[in-house]
């Protein structure tokens, strides 16, 4: 058992408040007269997806949903109980439903801010992960999770602390918000020029006829294999957690969607620049494509670069391959594991504005992203930050009782 100071005391998570799972009893518990009501009902990629409270969720429950679930209070504490991303918590930010693959924690408010005690859990993942792993699927049952026992300081003490950490919090959803806002920014703009043609001075330019239909005059249509060069990625032979010497980010899905990634120095491996496209080649998320970020490219990924930026903006690439996700992920290859099919992306059609409009194009549209990537840089930044400051205020290592801190 861990030192930890003399005010604090070890406690089991039913010590601090009430311990249950969520409940779906329906089956099939697919059935369609189970869902879009009124109750939200929150799943387990919703809990991975969020840093510290959930505030979204995509799917609903029926009166009958209802009936065979149960409704949980704001500020409940939920913890992924099974598959890869088992230990994954984060803390509802309204009333819900969720399955009894969730485990569910609500503090009683006189012994723990539920915010330490996701914070905690936080830094005891892998050990959650390293017992829960069996034949068939990773499985944490409220017995294990009760046999870790949590350092536990005085409820001040947890509160300050609580309310370090979620500061760090704040500014990185925050920050999501605006890269978001941005996004849609972006994808307004390119939907108003490329696909309504709605671009300046579009009232003065007559419409002509084209392989792709309509276009405005002056434009020409081409397919896309003749204007991007497609790189598909390898597996690096060397991985590290950390940066060393040469190496340089190892480009994942998983890193991509997070901005955690692992490092290789594998000079085999293609590199990827700022301004490719980075689109998923392999598995479920195939066609779902990326900008910004550089480094090794994985095996399941593929960089298409621009071969003339003058002609087409590598930004316009990407908002183009974006836009036309469904199309692209509906012509996938494979039944069991989907592949993006590279024949039919390097046929779709693409029609390209004058220099001048390409131009104009590019430049409003990279501003934008020079925001989101500086937003993006920030965030990371953050999280490091709060992930150093973690382990050591949530064992008492950083003793933050006696000081001034907001806890409101």
């Amino acid at each position: 058992m861990s030192d930890i100071p003399p005010t604090w005391s070890h406690k089991r998570l039913d010590e601090l408040g009430f311990v249950g799972r969520g409940r779906s009893r329906h089956r099939p518990r697919h059935h369609p007269s189970l869902y879009d009501g009124p109750y939200p009902f929150i799943q387990t990629a919703e809990i991975t997806a969020s840093d510290l409270y959930i505030t979204e969720y995509t799917q609903t429950y029926s009166e009958l949903g209802l009936a065979q679930s149960k409704m949980w209070e704001k500020n409940t504490l939920c913890i992924v109980n099974a598959g890869v991303n088992t230990g994954d918590s984060a803390i509802l930010g309204f009333q819900a439903c969720f399955p009894d693959s969730v485990i569910a924690f609500k503090p009683t408010p006189s012994e723990a801010d539920v915010r330490f005690v996701k914070y905690y859990l936080d830094t005891i993942k892998p050990q959650i992960r390293q017992i829960t792993m069996g034949a068939t699927q990773d499985n944490l049952s409220v017995a294990k999770l009760l046999s870790f026992e949590i350092p536990t300081p005085p409820l001040p003490t947890q509160r300050k602390i609580a309310a370090v950490l979620s500061a760090y919090d704040a500014l990185v959803e925050n920050n999501t918000r605006r890269i978001a806002v941005l996004e849609e920014m972006a994808r307004l703009l390119y939907q108003e020029w490329f696909v309504r043609f709605r671009f300046p001075g579009h009232e003065d330019v007559a419409m002509v006829d084209s392989e792709l239909g309509p276009v405005p005059e002056g434009w020409e249509t081409q397919k896309l294999g003749s204007l991007v060069d497609i790189q598909k990625g390898q597996k690096a032979r060397t991985q590290y957690e950390e940066p060393t010497g040469d190496s340089i980010p190892y480009l994942l899905i998983e890193g991509l969607k997070t901005g955690n990634y692992i490092y290789t120095d594998d000079s085999r491996v293609p590199i990827a620049q700022r301004d490719d496209t980075i689109m998923v080649m392999d598995g479920a998320s195939s066609a779902l494509v990326f900008i910004g970020a550089v480094g090794a490219v994985g095996s399941t990924l593929a960089y298409f670069r621009s071969q003339d930026q003058l002609r087409m903006s590598p930004y316009l690439l990407y908002l183009f391959l974006q836009y036309h996700y469904k199309t692209i992920s509906a012509n996938n290859r494979g039944s069991a594991i989907p592949h993006a099919n590279k024949d039919f992306i390097k046929g779709m059609g693409v029609t390209l504005p004058p220099e001048s409009l390409n131009r104009r194009f590019h430049d409003l549209i990279s501003s934008v992203y020079s925001q989101i990537h500086s937003l993006k840089q920030s965030i990371s930044v953050l999280h490091r930050t709060r992930d150093l400051l973690l382990p050591r205020l949530v064992s008492g290592q950083v003793d933050v009782s006696e000081l001034e801190i907001d806890v409101s």
